[in-house]
């Protein structure tokens, strides 16, 4: 540093600096050091550490919305199960319902299918009833009608009254049981045509 001095006052007082071929002034060197020194001190003092308070806001808000995003992303994705879950379980009460709509349907078809055929078994049973009901009102029907004329012919053929009862349902029952014998022996006979 004293060599600097020494060119420093060398050059005051001789009047003229000696010529550097570099263009290098030691005066302005240090001077040049000096207002860098107070630069650089005032950027650290003042500039950085805004700087810094700037950049570690930044920092802690980049890394606050991080955290945010990854707690909304695993509330999102437990969401998104529980809405699957959600889904699965309707799915299968869907086909739990359906199964039992088919069971149901199947068991009403059944059901219909006994009643259909009790009714049909009734109504059969019911006609069967009334026809036998009516074949006997006309057998009894027929009957007193037959009685009545053969009791009227034999009277004729006979020439006496036959007005007691007693005697006319004998002689009614008696040309009944031949009339019927001679149906039964006639279609028993091969080649009666009934």
């Amino acid at each position: 540093m004293q060599n600097l001095i020494i060119l420093a006052a060398e050059e005051t007082e001789g009047g003229h600096a000696p010529e550097n071929p570099l263009g290098f002034v030691p005066v302005e060197f240090v001077l040049s050091l000096v207002v860098f020194g107070l630069l650089f001190f005032a950027v650290k003092k003042f500039v950085a550490p805004a700087f810094e308070k700037t950049f570690a806001e930044r920092t802690q808000a980049i890394e606050g919305g991080l955290a945010a995003a990854e707690t909304k992303q695993a509330e999102a994705d437990a969401k998104l199960a529980e809405l699957e879950k959600q889904l699965a379980d309707a799915r299968h009460e869907a086909a739990r319902i359906r199964e039992e709509a088919r069971e149901q349907g199947a068991q009403i078809v059944a059901e219909m299918r006994e009643q259909a055929q009790a009714e049909s078994t009734r109504i059969v049973e019911h006609g069967k009833t009334q026809i036998e009901a009516e074949r006997q009102q006309a057998v009894t029907s027929l009957r007193a009608e037959v009685g009545a004329l053969a009791t009227g012919l034999a009277g004729r053929i006979v020439g006496e009254s036959l007005d007691d009862e007693a005697r006319q349902s004998r002689v009614v029952d008696r040309f009944l049981s031949e009339l019927e014998a001679q149906n039964g022996t006639a279609s028993t006979q091969p080649g009666s045509v009934n």
